[in-house]
């Protein structure tokens, strides 16, 4: 059986006699629990995090509770439907408080399953469609991302207006999925700028529908303990280290790009030292900058470059890496006390006596369509340690 290569020309019209014509791969579709990859369920594992399976069951037992509590309520109303006064003041103090919750629990995967079909109806609505006609290097990253990690078949991608914003995710709805990179994102794949870097995010969304984190049963699953506090969270920046693991098996030289352009912008991103942020993990640490770390959703980014510079352990979720300082920060470390910090005496005293190891001519960012002197990576992977003149 053949499929037109064109989708929706007519038949027997110039497309139909002319585009080429592709057969259907024998590959299984996916269906509930075969997973989206031809890997299974599961995905590849050796590019899981090790800790997001026990957190996906935590969050799983946690979910499985609610519907319990559900249950339970359901039932002790039917059973008593008319109370002492005692049981009447209970009765209404849970009604009052987290009956209303627990009675909407059952509607949540109605809710799932009509939220997922908004979103992807908005992005067929509004965004522009990656294919081999619009876009078509960033939709290559796309399919070969898709070949690379097993997928079943392509998912769906769109180009959306950022208004300013960095940012990409993956989603689906039944069993289609697709990945939406918002068009300030999208830029950095110019040749004047990052190409690498757009890899990379690209490979990281595939990555997280490889994994099956964009899987409808999942959501079911897991999404009532995701509101737990610290349980749901590491469970999410689990998932990210996973999807990041994807994305460097992939493009390993577009990890530096990707931290630089989340870190510092489009324009800036290429000036970023990959090494000075990653060096911070390590530096940085102290009580408040762990209770930051464990309310993101994401791994706060000094961490997340350090596990990508590391490939030696998983990325850290609860608590800050403790190897592999390059050199110590000429800046002061936000956890000490201010009477160490330099004065500014000090600091210009210690500039003026040393120099950077790379010395780049536009240090405030590169620009499409400029040509520079100094390659992209000599910057950003240079060592961070200055040298005397």
């Amino acid at each position: 059986m053949t499929q037109q290569l064109v989708p929706g020309a007519p038949s027997g019209g110039p497309l139909d006699s002319q585009a080429p014509q592709m057969v259907q791969p024998p590959v299984r579709p996916p269906t509930l629990f075969n997973g989206a990859t031809v890997h299974g369920w599961f995905g590849i594992r050796a590019l899981r995090h090790p800790k997001e399976l026990p957190l996906m069951a935590a969050c799983g037992l946690l979910t499985l509770g609610a519907y319990a509590a559900w249950f339970g309520l359901i039932a002790w109303l039917i059973a008593v439907p008319e109370p002492t006064e005692a049981g009447a003041a209970v009765r209404s103090f849970i009604m009052n408080s987290l009956g209303q919750y627990l009675l909407l629990v059952p509607l949540l995967p109605i809710l799932l399953w009509v939220v997922r079909a908004i979103m992807y109806a908005q992005q067929r609505a509004r965004g522009v469609q990656m294919s081999f006609t619009q876009f078509p290097e960033g939709y290559r990253m796309v399919v070969e991302a898709a070949r690379d990690f097993g997928l079943r078949r392509v998912p769906d991608a769109y180009v959306m207006l950022g208004n300013g914003k960095i940012n990409a995710f993956a989603a689906g709805h039944g069993h289609r999925r697709y990945v939406v990179v918002y068009s300030d994102l999208f830029e950095v794949g110019g040749s004047a700028r990052d190409p690498e870097a757009l890899r990379f995010v690209i490979n990281h969304e595939v990555g997280h529908l490889a994994a099956g984190h964009a899987s409808f049963l999942r959501l079911a699953i897991t999404t009532l303990g995701m509101q737990v506090p610290l349980i749901g969270s590491a469970l999410s920046r689990a998932q990210e280290y996973t999807a990041d693991n994807h994305g460097y098996a992939a493009c390993p030289q577009g990890a530096p790009g990707t931290m630089g352009l989340l870190a510092a912008g489009k324009y800036l991103g290429a000036q970023v030292s990959f090494h000075a942020l990653a060096d911070r993990a390590v530096t940085e640490g102290g009580f408040w900058l762990h209770i930051a770390s464990w309310r993101a959703s994401h791994p706060v980014l000094t961490w997340r470059a350090h596990a990508l510079r590391d490939r030696s352990r998983p990325g850290r979720l609860m608590a800050r890496p403790k190897q592999g300082v390059l050199a110590g920060p000429i800046s002061p470390v936000g956890r000490d006390s201010s009477k160490t910090w330099p004065t500014p005496g000090q600091v210009l005293a210690f500039m003026d006596a040393t120099r950077p190891r790379v010395a780049a001519e536009e240090q405030f960012g590169r620009y499409p369509g400029v040509e520079y002197d100094v390659p992209r990576d000599a910057v950003r992977l240079a060592d961070p340690r200055p040298v005397g003149r």
